[in-house]
């Protein structure tokens, strides 16, 4: 993509005097992703990615353009340009710092450099290892990207990223005949495969079999309140769906989250801090600049119970008074809307067994199966894949089909002890019908007087 650098600076020259900003994002990069159902493969799958896009901003509107020709992109300018001038809007940019830089994404080891037959023994290695005991099915999923991006403006600004991705994602689901039981589990990072290299596969394919074998012999749970236990998983889950999208400021915006006209107020206890870095390399959620050059840097959301910060885009940074936070993700196709990267619980100093120790009658939920939130009503509901009871500080009976819900602010409110562990999740997070890679985790946290109930 670098060879078109002067291609694309030619295109804004030539723009530039007829729109109020105008910018170009362009990529190649290749992707690969394997499926083994069952012990067997299923696809395996190859491409090579080309695209460029540009936006230009002309009385307050947006004009797009996307092709996947880089000869046709003058065409797409045009387009753009004609597109923005039969518009009216209300969009202004909040300004930033011109950037000239280019970044490379660490690695030791290229995917692009690793066999198809290396990454099939380890999906291989995942699958043996979780088709234990009472499971009778499992899907091994792998995807590994590696591009190059090019982002220039009218600015000035003129930035190459160097990125790769690497995922490894397991289910398993087990029977007794008259109970199905689901587990699942992932691996990855935006790094290179030496993620891979270095995860102890058999570990983490057996403790995901194991799980599903044993949930069929999990009793269903109690209703009503307790104080409960999450894990490192269900805590980043938490955060991502009850705190992380309230606080999008294009939700803010459309009047679509409990947090409008929320900064300064506690909406937590003393000890709730909350962080979204998408500068954290070891985060699956990373990125050194956002898809408008914003170059990022971690950013407290939350601080001692306090909102103080929200998740910005530069056209909803200058609506709202504020200043991006480097918030703008898209793939290059599509527009760049206000996303997460690696959201998290800042972690404390209590050891689980502090945190379990006073529970006299409590629960402990691990990892997740999903759920809802409507972040306008500020309520979510959440389903555990597993849970444990806690009698008298210790713990007992396994549960299954637990779920987890209430009121977002009232949650938070009652957070009253934290771990001094810590990890992040890998995963994708789903918004206005786009994809993005996330990093969400935490440490174990305790929450009193929660609602829990059975999911189905």
């Amino acid at each position: 993509m670098e060879e078109h650098k002067d291609v694309f600076d030619k295109i804004l020259n030539n723009i530039s005097d007829k729109v109020d900003y105008a910018d170009i994002r362009a990529g190649k990069g290749n992707s690969n992703s394997i499926i083994m159902k069952d012990g067997e493969i299923q696809e395996i799958n190859s491409g090579l990615n080309i695209g460029a896009r540009i936006r230009v901003l002309k009385n307050g509107a947006w004009g797009f353009g996307f092709t996947s020709e880089i000869s046709k992109l003058e065409e797409m300018a045009e387009s753009a340009l004609k597109l923005s001038k039969s518009l009216k809007g209300d969009v202004e940019l909040d300004t930033i710092d011109i950037v000239n830089d280019n970044v490379k994404t660490p690695r030791e080891i290229s995917v692009s450099d690793v066999s198809v037959e290396e990454k099939k023994e380890i999906i291989n290695e995942a699958y043996k290892s979780a088709n234990i005991g009472e499971v009778v099915s499992t899907t091994v999923s792998y995807s590994d990207t590696e591009s190059t991006n090019v982002f220039v403006n009218s600015e000035g600004s003129s930035i190459v990223m160097d990125e790769t991705r690497v995922g490894l994602f397991l289910n398993a689901v087990a029977s007794s005949g008259e109970v199905i039981q689901f587990s699942h589990g992932s691996l990855g990072g935006a790094s290179g495969f030496e993620v891979l290299k270095k995860a102890d596969i058999e570990k983490f394919g057996r403790k995901i079999g194991e799980k599903a074998s044993r949930l069929l012999k999990a009793k269903t749970p109690p209703s009503g309140k307790f104080t409960i236990i999450t894990d490192n998983e269900l805590t980043g889950v938490f955060i991502h769906e009850a705190l992380g999208h309230a606080v999008e400021a294009d939700l803010i915006l459309q009047n679509d989250s409990i947090l409008k006209d929320q900064i300064g107020n506690q909406i937590g206890s003393n000890n709730v801090n909350i962080i979204d870095d998408p500068s954290r390399t070891d985060g699956f959620g990373y990125y050194a600049y956002d898809a408008e050059g914003v170059k990022t840097a971690p950013n407290q959301l939350v601080k001692d119970g306090k909102l103080i910060s929200l998740l910005n885009s530069r056209e909803t940074a200058k609506k709202l008074g504020m200043h991006s936070t480097g918030n703008s993700r898209s793939v290059i196709s599509d527009q760049p809307i206000v996303r997460m990267s690696n959201t998290y619980l800042k972690p404390q100093d209590l050891s689980f067994d502090e945190l379990i120790e006073d529970i006299k009658d409590g629960i402990y939920l691990k990892g997740s199966r999903g759920g809802q939130v409507d972040t306008g009503k500020g309520i979510f509901q959440f389903n555990a894949s597993e849970s444990f009871k806690i009698v008298n500080g210790e713990l007992q009976d396994p549960l299954r089909d637990v779920s987890l819900s209430g009121n977002i602010l009232e949650t938070l409110k009652h957070v009253d002890g934290i771990g001094n562990d810590f990890k992040l999740s890998v995963g994708f997070c789903g918004k206005s019908g786009q994809s993005a890679p996330v990093g969400d985790g935490g440490p174990h946290t305790r929450i009193t007087d929660t609602m829990v109930g059975g999911s189905s």
